[in-house]
């Protein structure tokens, strides 16, 4: 369905003027927004200056048309001129052009349907649609007659009129544009806020669960660590049980001969061990209460310590074991030291596999490290196994006895990483050698 309700002709600059009225006039009485209203208008004067500009005269035609139900706005605007030969070049949007090129590019993006046609020598024909919105006035035939009569004693038209006309309403819809700006602006503002609040919330929940994290690491590795010291009492304490158990022995034999002279200074030799067993109990469990940084320090004669650590152990009588006398003193956490110390020295006894065997300590500073040496002429220990010993509960299953839980030596690993040295075994055929360091800055004669 069409409807024709006004034909300009297009000859000059008023005529043009004239197009650009009439589209706003249409535009309005159509229901169509302002912003829209310009829009179209000046895509109708873009393709009738051109008209005027390269052909000098032509038409044009505003119609309401009816496509599949919605209701258009049309401006049909004809020229008889020669034609334009490369129209697709006109057409391409990835274009820029000046002159007739740039009115057809700007028209196109003006209106909601665009169409042309152009044959040689046989003018062009352009298609300007605008939709009019579904709440638009009533359009009737009646309405559009009324239309046609309202522009016929309307022909007359003073340019500089329209031309303030035209710019009061560019005026009008600059300040609406200015309002629409200053509203955008302000609600930039607010999601900006709203950005930082939610970036500071993002923050505080990332900084929470990384803290959550933390104190969930901190709660597993003390859950080992009291996971290994229920196990360091039973096998830091089993050599001074098994010399009490020795002693109450020797007692019983001493009761069944008679020999009672003979169980004074064996008892005080059992209430000497059960001290020093107490003492070391309290230790662990100081230890255990307690985080490294929390234990307290005090003076340490590392010569004296292994006197007292030996003095614990089951050694036999053909085992010797060399303590040199310059060893350092130390301000440092003595339980550290004791387990150490008591772990290897106790392990090179019981996996010798010889009758007699020898055990030498040494100490030298290497760096901003003391590095203790434990040696002995035992079996020796597989390269390939040298890695796996420092496990938790690994335990190798040849030249080890079935008491060996395999803890030991994982926790010397860990007491000398928390002190910020390491240890390590070296051994290739008989005998072994182990090697810890410990912080130099502890040295204090």
């Amino acid at each position: 369905m069409q409807r024709s309700i006004a034909k300009i002709n297009i000859s000059n600059e008023l005529d043009v003027v004239l197009a650009y009225k009439r589209a706003m006039q249409l535009a309005e009485r159509c229901g169509i927004a302002l912003a829209n209203q310009t829009k179209f208008a000046t895509a109708v004067s873009e393709i009738c200056r051109n008209v005027v500009e390269f052909v000098g005269e032509g038409s044009i035609q505003f119609n309401i048309t009816d496509d599949y139900g919605l209701l258009y706005l049309e401006a049909y605007i004809a020229d008889r001129g020669r034609g334009i030969g490369n129209l697709d070049l006109y057409l391409d949007p990835g274009n820029t052009f000046s002159g007739r090129g740039m009115g057809i590019s700007n028209a196109r993006k003006l209106v909601d349907s665009f169409s042309i046609e152009s044959e040689d020598e046989k003018g062009t024909r352009v298609k300007l649609k605008k939709r009019i919105p579904a709440n638009h006035p009533i359009i009737s035939k009646a309405v559009i007659d009324n239309w046609v009569e309202d522009f016929a004693q309307d022909s007359e038209i003073s340019p500089y009129a329209e031309i303030k006309d035209q710019n009061m309403k560019l005026i009008h819809l600059l300040e609406e544009l200015r309002v629409k700006n200053l509203e955008t602006e302000s609600q930039l503002h607010e999601i900006k806020r709203l950005n930082l609040e939610l970036l500071s919330s993002n923050e505080e929940v990332t900084t929470l669960l990384a803290e959550r994290e933390a104190k969930n690491d901190l709660l597993q590795r003390k859950n080992q660590e009291l996971d290994a010291f229920a196990h360091i009492v039973s096998h830091d304490l089993r050599s001074p049980l098994q010399n009490i158990k020795g002693l109450a022995m020797l007692l019983e034999a001493y009761l069944k001969m008679g020999a009672i002279e003979e169980i004074p200074p064996v008892l005080n030799l059992v209430v000497n061990q059960t001290d020093r067993m107490d003492n070391l109990i309290l230790d662990i469990l100081s230890y255990s209460l307690a985080g490294k940084n929390k234990l307290p320090k005090k003076e340490v004669q590392v010569q004296s310590l292994l006197y007292e650590v030996t003095s614990f152990l089951n050694i036999p009588d053909n085992f010797e074991i060399e303590i040199p006398e310059n060893l350092p003193t130390l301000y440092t956490e003595e339980i550290f030291l004791r387990q150490i110390f008591n772990n290897l020295i106790n392990n090179a006894i019981k996996h010798h596999d010889l009758a007699k065997g020898s055990i030498r300590i040494g100490c030298e500073a290497e760096g901003k490290f003391l590095r203790f040496m434990v040696a002995d002429d035992g079996p020796g220990i597989n390269p390939k196994n040298q890695g796996i010993i420092f496990r938790q509960f690994e335990a190798l299953g040849s030249g080890l006895t079935s008491e060996n839980t395999g803890l030991g030596l994982s926790i010397i690993k860990k007491i000398t990483e928390e002190k910020g040295g390491a240890i390590w075994v070296e051994s290739s055929g008989r005998g072994s050698q182990f090697y810890f360091t410990w912080p130099l800055s502890e040295v204090i004669a």
